[in-house]
């Protein structure tokens, strides 16, 4: 029977999400700790990668096991058994042919900037002393709904086998004490939306002018984008599916 896992975490103790020799992962403890509440091995899939620092809203994966008679008791069980920066909000069956990877068509992210000193953002936020032109950042943003080749803003020596990504939406916003960049698409490349920020940052300190995104991804070279930005800032808020696989939720 398969099923699938809501769950969130802040990424800060972890090498991202997925399995790696000689580094923790998230994804190395869920499956330590189901295997261990569940007595018998448990492997996770995940609805997608996020990089070492990265955190996650709201991330789902799905496990095959035999038949639990209380999820309610299992979600439990869980959070009291995993660390504190690792939360888990619900556990659902479903079909066997739903994927939490493959089936997932929308993914949303946040980066979140702050400009003036705050220890509580020290490990969650990124850090930006210079003033921000937010009306060219956003200019900016919205010339990336126009493309759909990121290769420059990609990871180099990656594995992908296209740089294809379906950007739907791309602002900057001003939220209490910090600036929030959210971003949807149907997928994203290793490293990409880190870069996306930096270059956009680059324009908001004046480096560049708006519209020279659109040279910047014409050249597909990693080089002529911004710097990525630190992990701690980002995170995964939004992991979407179509409604009608939960209809055939068991």
């Amino acid at each position: 029977m398969r099923y699938f896992i809501q769950f969130s975490y802040f990424g800060k103790a972890y090498h991202g999400w997925q399995n790696q020799p000689n580094a923790l992962t998230v994804q190395e403890v869920l499956e330590k700790a189901l295997s261990t509440l569940l007595r018998q091995k448990v492997e996770v899939v995940g609805a997608g990668r996020t990089d070492t620092g990265v955190h996650a809203k709201e991330m789902f994966a799905h496990f095959d096991f035999n038949e639990i008679e209380d999820l309610e008791e299992l979600v439990y069980r869980l959070n009291a058994f995993l660390p504190e920066d690792i939360a888990v909000q619900q556990i659902c069956r479903m079909s066997q042919e739903v994927h939490a990877r493959f089936d997932a068509h929308e993914r949303t992210y946040e980066y979140w900037v702050f400009q003036k000193k705050n220890p509580f953002y020290a490990d969650s936020a990124h850090f930006v002393k210079y003033p921000l032109d937010l009306k060219a950042m956003n200019q900016a943003a919205s010339l990336l709904l126009e493309h759909s080749d990121f290769e420059c803003f990609s990871k180099s020596n990656t594995d992908v086998k296209t740089y294809i990504c379906d950007v739907r939406h791309a602002k900057w916003e001003e939220k209490e004490d910090r600036l929030v960049f959210t971003i949807t698409a149907d997928r994203f490349l290793r490293n990409m939306v880190r870069a996306v920020v930096g270059t956009l940052l680059d324009v908001g300190v004046g480096k560049m002018a708006p519209e020279e995104i659109h040279t910047i991804i014409a050249s597909k070279n990693r080089s002529e984008a911004g710097v990525s930005v630190p992990a701690k800032g980002l995170y995964l808020t939004k992991v979407l599916y179509p409604n009608e696989i939960f209809d055939e939720q068991k």
